[in-house]
């Protein structure tokens, strides 16, 4: 499998707090890959590092076999990979449609698959409220236009930081189906997400990380069937 993304031992700091500590990470092409751990394991710093948004002090990422280590978030967010963060970062001031369209461009191959009438078409809810201010949508509705607005960008790697925290079992149904549909398209996932099986069905393979390290890392299914991984490392 191409890799698109590999980090190879990531050591990230927050001031003088080391928090990752030689993490290593690969996602390949049209890949889902779940990245697990409790609260506070360096999850949302792994991402992070991968985005530039806080680069690692030590160890490197590579994007297609091309170093990005240290690379502006801008800058690597425009070679293919979109972020759809913890707290969906909503424009409020700006209505449904203004905040896909400001978003909206060719991905770094030209791709343009991922475009208005693309995305509402994945989410039909979307379509009814695009004159909607972003600070008048449910939270449901806000997480569908995070999603959405990431894919407006034509990436190749959708990342989810906490991608159905605090939805309505309904809404977070609504969100995996999309998910799943966006993997057919061929887009490679990396997400973040306390729903153990469903990411489980989801992905090819998980990743769990504990105190900045990565304490196992195998096929989905191969977790599915460790109890006692669960257990130990992620308390359910």
């Amino acid at each position: 499998m191409t890799a698109l993304l590999e980090a190879r031992h990531l050591h990230t700091y927050y001031g003088e707090s080391h928090i990752l500590r030689g993490v290593d990470l690969t996602i390949g092409a049209g890949e889902a890959v779940a990245l697990l751990g409790r609260n506070g394991m360096g999850k949302t710093t792994t991402l992070r590092s991968l985005l530039g948004l806080t680069p690692p002090r030590r160890g490197h990422v590579a994007w297609m076999g091309e170093d990005i280590t240290g690379e502006k978030p801008h800058r690597v967010a425009r070679l293919g990979l979109a972020l759809v963060p913890e707290g969906r970062g909503i424009f409020p001031s700006l209505t449904l449609r203004e905040n896909l369209v400001m978003a909206a461009r060719p991905g770094a191959g030209g791709e343009t698959s991922w475009n208005l009438e693309a995305v509402l078409d994945l989410f039909p809810r979307l379509a009814e409220r695009l004159r909607h201010m972003g600070d008048r949508l449910s939270g449901g509705e806000q997480q569908m236009l995070a999603i959405a607005r990431a894919l407006m960008t034509n990436p190749a790697l959708l990342i989810l930081d906490e991608a159905t925290e605090g939805l309505a079992p309904k809404v977070r149904a609504e969100i995996w189906e999309t998910l799943a549909r966006v993997r057919t398209a061929g887009v490679a996932v990396l997400v973040v997400d306390k729903d153990l099986e469903t990411l489980l069905r989801l992905t090819e393979r998980c990743v769990i990380l504990e105190k900045g390290e990565v304490v196992w890392e195998g096929p989905s299914p191969d977790l599915a069937a460790r109890p006692d991984v669960h257990l130990k490392h992620l308390g359910v």
